[in-house]
């Protein structure tokens, strides 16, 4: 077989694995392909424009999408022109000039042609497409025969940044084939970013530290702003001082995974308490949080498995839906500094647990069949918005008692649209900041002029410091 026929089967692949991952189909929709940037518009300012017309369907709710922003890989780092965002998973923004992003690595950049699976002349001439980019895939069908896709799929991102044989590093249960330097590149794995997406700092120097950056955080009741980066895949956190240049602490056991006092198996979130306590989400592999001190001596944990992570299969015998501290992929979490509850995203269970600070079972939120609560973030207007990364995408508001207040989203690739938004952040100037894990990009949204303010974000706490 030619090379080409190995990446459409590489391709027809990392489709079925994105199929069973997510257990429903993607929603699809037609879009027209966003123009290709010049290099005079790859160096314009990052702007937001406000629609002319009443009758403006909103995509982006009460927000509007700053185009341009951050600026695009190779205006950032010099040198890397061809290549562009790979999964981004992390986004924290410590004040309007210094936005925290973390991706995993550098993939080759697709011309924006191609991007909506409008492929012009991708894989050939445009009398041979045809022939070309229908591919058979045998026994797909559901009396088993075969069927032919079309790929790219027309209407459709040309690419998931995160998961697939030949996207980012990083998926521990994909047969991952990519080549470094060829198909990815390992670089630039956490940097930071001002207002105008200019870069403003650089933590290359830890990119060999790293293997899967989930979230990267700053405790609201810490003075010295230390950066927490929980890396999943190192089953570690790592603790650096604010201009990353010391690594001051790391909690875990790296590249030791497990399920004790000491380690975690593939941890996702960290939540403070006023005091430093904390709890962490643990994680995609254990089914737990664990509560520390503010030093970081281990206090206690609690949770069950629904599901088990060897197996891929729920476990036998607990009833569906899940009993009360019953988990299935912890991924997110925050603490009340008032009321001292614990607000656990339950994922793939589709709820939100609430527990007492010693795990005590309190209430529980569900969602909806579809829900996939990827990132929380309790806000200074005790407020919790939920990130929806592969249910409905969207972003959603709801009171402490789990009602829902608001919600607005839409999923694609174009300026505003959302595909796995894996952290969410505001700033001081009421600016929202999105890390897409399946898009590969940040994305900054400042309030459309008029907007309800009932309908924009919060701010996310700031106690012991302010910028």
């Amino acid at each position: 077989m030619n090379r080409r026929g190995l990446v459409l089967m590489a391709v027809v692949l990392g489709v079925f694995l994105v199929a069973l991952l997510f257990s429903r189909p993607l929603l699809v929709r037609g879009q027209g392909a966003a123009p290709a940037q010049s290099q005079e518009q790859a160096q314009a300012p990052a702007q937001a424009q406000e629609p002319q017309d009443d009758s403006d369907e909103q995509v982006s709710g009460p927000y509007l999408p700053m185009k341009n922003w951050p600026k695009p890989l190779a205006t950032l780092f010099p040198g890397e022109h061809g290549w562009t965002w790979g999964a981004t998973q992390a986004i924290y923004a410590q004040n309007p000039n210094r936005i925290f992003i973390s991706m995993r690595g550098e993939l080759p950049s697709i011309r924006a042609s191609e991007q909506l699976g409008l492929v012009g002349r991708a894989l050939g001439d445009a009398n041979s497409l045809a022939d070309e980019i229908n591919v058979e895939w045998p026994n797909a069908g559901e009396d088993g025969r075969s069927i032919f896709l079309t790929l790219p799929t027309p209407g459709l991102p040309a690419r998931n940044a995160s998961v697939g044989p030949t996207a980012s590093p990083g998926e521990p249960h994909v047969k991952f084939v990519a080549r470094e330097n060829i198909d990815y590149r390992w670089k630039h794995l956490v940097f930071a970013v001002d207002g105008q997406g200019n870069l403003v700092d650089d933590w290359s120097q830890w990119d060999k530290l790293f293997k899967r950056v989930h979230k990267i955080l700053i405790s609201p009741y810490d003075p010295e702003k230390r950066v927490w980066i929980d890396d999943d895949g190192r089953c570690a956190i790592f603790v650096f001082s604010n201009d990353g240049k010391r690594l001051l602490q790391t909690i875990g056991v790296p590249n030791d995974c497990g399920a004790d006092e000491k380690r975690f198996n593939r941890q996702t979130d960290i939540a403070w308490l006023p005091d430093g306590t904390f709890f962490v989400s643990d994680g995609y592999e254990n089914t737990r949080v664990v509560k520390f001190d503010k030093r970081g001596k281990y206090l206690m944990a609690w949770g069950k498995p629904s599901w088990d992570w060897k197996t891929r299969k729920d476990v036998p015998d607990v009833p569906q839906p899940a009993p009360p501290n019953y988990f299935h992929t912890v991924h997110g979490i925050q603490a009340d500094p008032v009321t001292r509850r614990v607000f656990v995203s339950d994922r793939e269970n589709h709820r939100i647990q609430v527990f007492d600070e010693n795990g005590k079972f309190l209430t529980m939120w569900n969602l909806g069949p579809y829900a996939a609560a990827y990132h929380l973030l309790l806000t200074a207007d005790r407020h919790l918005w939920i990130s929806d990364g592969h249910g409905t995408y969207k972003i959603l508001e709801y009171d402490l008692d789990g009602h829902l207040l608001s919600s607005w989203g839409t999923f694609g690739p174009q300026p505003g649209e959302l595909w796995g938004v894996h952290e969410i952040s505001t700033d001081q100037e009421g600016n929202l900041f999105v890390a897409e894990v399946f898009n590969g990009r940040a994305q900054k949204f400042v309030p459309r002029k008029g907007a309800d303010p009932k309908k924009l974000m919060g701010q996310q706490m700031r106690v012991a410091w302010k910028d």
